[in-house]
């Protein structure tokens, strides 16, 4: 019964050193739907090119907060089938893309990433909700896109550049 002692240690230890981890560690990403959605809106912006044509122009990194990033865009707007931005720009690390369904979009949409390993979608919002999905990336070019049934096929998609 001596080796008892040293093995309740070690597991003790183990157990203590799991639980100080730091709140910024990275993680990977899965094929798990573990996002969140809201009602709240998250402000308007530009819808660029009209219905169903997302603007050309791209959007940085908006906060970054404990240890990763946040972008934002806008879907649906006066109920198309389109993102208001068709490139976003984000640093390595963790990521967080937060889309704001239009108060006008007329049925629920969603946020996606996929590449490089990366396989995640976030929660479909109503209209006036928001969806979030949060990632761990490298650098290189992944696919943003709603995981609404159809949306994808019919251009509601666009690239995730990260440096």
């Amino acid at each position: 019964m001596r080796t008892f002692a040293p093995v309740a240690a070690l597991a003790g230890l183990a157990l203590l050193i799991a639980g100080c981890g730091s709140s910024s560690g990275s993680t990977t990403s899965t094929a798990s739907s573990s996002s969140s959605s809201s009602n709240a809106s998250q402000g308007g912006g530009d819808y660029g090119g009209g219905y169903g044509k997302p603007k050309t122009t791209t959007s940085s990194a908006g906060a970054t907060t404990g240890g990763g990033q946040t972008v934002k865009l806008t879907g649906g707007a006066g109920g198309s089938i389109a993102f208001d931005k068709s490139t976003l720009h984000a640093k390595a690390g963790k990521v967080t893309i937060v889309m704001a369904n239009a108060k006008d979009a007329g049925i629920q949409h969603g946020i996606a990433v996929e590449g490089k390993g990366v396989d995640k979608d976030g929660t479909p919002a109503p209209p006036g909700g928001t969806s979030t999905v949060t990632v761990t990336v490298k650098r290189g070019t992944y696919e943003f896109y709603c995981p609404v049934d159809g949306h994808r096929q019919q251009g509601m998609e666009g690239k995730l550049v990260v440096r």
